[in-house]
């Protein structure tokens, strides 16, 4: 039996139209998973829809509907074997309606890759900014730029620096080194830099596109913690019963084990039994933080639990909170947020309105420190005292950081992301 490599996950981001889906297409074409016979339809579907140039996009973006606005709705992921790793793409949508999805693969990313376009109306883009702050607040530590459509500027080194010396100033501020990150010129378009090293960036000695997925570093499992596995859905099998699905973000879930599901639907929790747990139409005597899985608990039916519940190891569940204490980052509010502002948190699989009842300290762009604000604006980090209006699993960034980060939507946009440093659980 081949040995199985590691798997590491990889979130493309980055402003709509500067080319990742282009790129992750072209990309799978060079290292032959996107065969040419392939390639030549989804070529004569571009033209059909008047949209020459758009196959290699194509290939990432199935559905119908993409196809004919031209834009990524929703995650797509393909694998890709590389050297040290099978690859997990997550093509994660820039287009703004879609950024609850890109949240979604933010927060599965073990590392991302920022594509950042040169040229006229290209550089650092209002999503540009938003990507990085939800990277950094999800927990993405690792990081590497995509310079591209380099083939538009004649593949000026002088463009190149440009948009790195914008792009290193951004993500210094979001908490990244840039001497650290490898910032990598390409053409999504045309190809150079993906698979193999490109006559046209002779200035160009870094690493290309599919070396750079090797140079991730693998991610370590968290195993070592507490079994959490927040639902994404419930589905129900014939033959089977009940079986909810989702991502382990933490722990070893086993066959035979007493779990319990968090909040469920009165907040205290349903207990249960894992009588299987199957990956990939697969059953496994176990599976570990990292997989996503089926599992199926007896005693636990499709209408005692929703998306956004939690199965957690019945000897050391997640609290249900009654209020916590929040790290927050102000990305784009249109306005001001103060006290009493009640907009929906996006925690893990769960979307539950939470009240801000505290304004305790902010720190402005410049490092500048005020206790007890009136109000928070963009740019602004804050320490915010949050009460949930529902029934909400959360723990603290020290107890279980993959339990503890949240992103913050009110009308269609995501104002703001961050991280619960405290909390006070539910009295039972």
């Amino acid at each position: 039996m081949a040995k199985v490599k590691p798997v590491i996950n990889v979130a493309f981001v980055g402003h709509v139209d500067h080319g990742k889906s282009t790129t992750i297409g072209h990309l799978m074409f060079k290292t032959g998973k996107l065969p040419e016979q392939e390639l030549k339809k989804l070529k004569e579907e571009a033209v059909k829809h008047g949209k020459v140039g758009f196959e290699f996009a194509y290939f990432m973006d199935r559905f119908k509907e993409e196809r004919e606005r031209g834009v990524t709705i929703d995650l797509s992921y393909q694998k890709l074997p590389t050297q040290n790793y099978d690859v997990t793409i997550i093509d994660a949508p820039g287009h703004r309606d879609f950024i609850k999805n890109m949240i979604t693969g933010a927060s599965q990313a073990d590392a991302a890759f920022l594509t950042v376009a040169v040229g006229q109306g290209a550089g650092v883009q209002p999503q540009t900014k938003e990507h990085v702050w939800l990277l950094r607040t999800m927990g993405v530590s690792q990081l590497a730029v995509l310079v591209n459509k380099m083939d538009t500027v004649g593949y000026k080194e002088e463009e190149y620096k440009k948009v790195k010396d914008d792009v290193s100033a951004l993500i210094k501020q979001a908490g990244y080194n840039p001497a650290e990150t490898e910032f990598i010129p390409i053409s999504g378009l045309k190809g150079d830099n993906l698979a193999g090293k490109s006559d046209n960036l002779k200035w160009y000695s870094g690493p290309t596109v599919l070396e750079m997925l090797d140079k991730f570093k693998q991610p370590e499992k968290p195993t070592g913690l507490p079994l959490r596995m927040p639902i994404q859905d419930a589905y129900e099998i014939t033959g089977i019963g009940t079986v909810p699905v989702g991502k382990i973000e933490t722990g070893i879930m086993k066959s035979g084990m007493k779990v319990v599901i968090l909040p469920g639907r009165t907040g205290e929790g349903i207990q249960g039994e894992v009588k299987t747990v199957e990956m990939h139409h697969e059953v496994l005597s176990e599976a570990e933080a990292g997989d996503n899985v089926g599992c199926n608990i007896r005693g636990v039916g499709k209408k005692d639990v929703a998306r956004g519940d939690v199965i957690c190891d019945a000897a050391n569940p997640a609290p249900v909170v009654a209020e916590f204490v929040g790290q927050v980052a102000v990305i784009s509010h249109p306005t001001v947020i103060a006290k009493g502002y009640t907009p929906v948190f996006h925690v893990h699989t769960a979307q539950v309105p939470c009240q801000f009842v505290e304004l305790i300290e902010k720190t402005s762009p410049d490092g500048v420190k005020t206790p007890n604000p009136d109000f928070l604006k963009n740019g602004d980090v804050a320490k915010v005292r949050i009460k949930p209006m529902g029934n909400l699993v959360l723990e603290t960034q020290a107890d279980n950081p993959h339990m503890a980060r949240f992103a913050i939507r009110d009308a269609g946009t995501t104002v703001a992301a961050g991280v619960c440093i405290e909390l006070t659980p539910k009295k039972k």
